[in-house]
């Protein structure tokens, strides 16, 4: 019996806080804001075109798409899956894949240049900036006042 009074008046005191406040909330930045920067390569000579003009144009947009693999890599970090197969104590098959997922968003292109017979695309990604695109969908807060009634 006294455990059901327990309980009735537990319920009874946490129905109570939980209806009579207004919680004012405010928006917490982070304490510091770091800057990343990424270096894209991809070769002039192998791009599939006839035509000079067209393999600088696609050797420019693969090197962007790279330094943006290396931006991502370094804000989500690189997934590594690896398998080994050995038969009769020896290895017979070893296989590492690696792969990267995540939005990039707030990245701006630096420098993009012929460098030899390769293009160069350096990334820089701000994270000021990514706090303020961040801010504009999804707002982290804590509370700034309590007020009960």
């Amino acid at each position: 019996m006294k455990r059901y009074l327990l309980v009735i008046a537990a319920l009874m005191l946490t129905g109570c806080a939980a209806k009579d406040r207004y919680v004012q909330w405010e928006d917490v930045p982070p304490p510091s804001f770091p800057k990343l920067t990424a270096i894209g390569y991809a070769p002039l000579a192998t791009q599939p075109a006839k035509e000079q003009s067209q393999r600088v144009l696609m050797a420019m947009q693969a090197s962007k798409i790279v330094a943006y693999r290396e931006l991502a890599e370094q804000v989500y970090g690189q997934k590594i899956t690896a398998n080994s197969s050995v038969s009769d104590w020896m290895l017979t098959d070893d296989n590492v894949k690696a792969s990267v997922s995540g939005v990039i968003r707030g990245a701006r292109v630096v420098k993009s240049y012929p460098a030899g017979d390769h293009y160069v695309t350096e990334l820089e990604l701000d994270f000021s900036q990514v706090w303020a695109l961040y801010q504009q969908q999804s707002r982290p807060q804590r509370v700034k006042e309590v007020t009960y009634f």
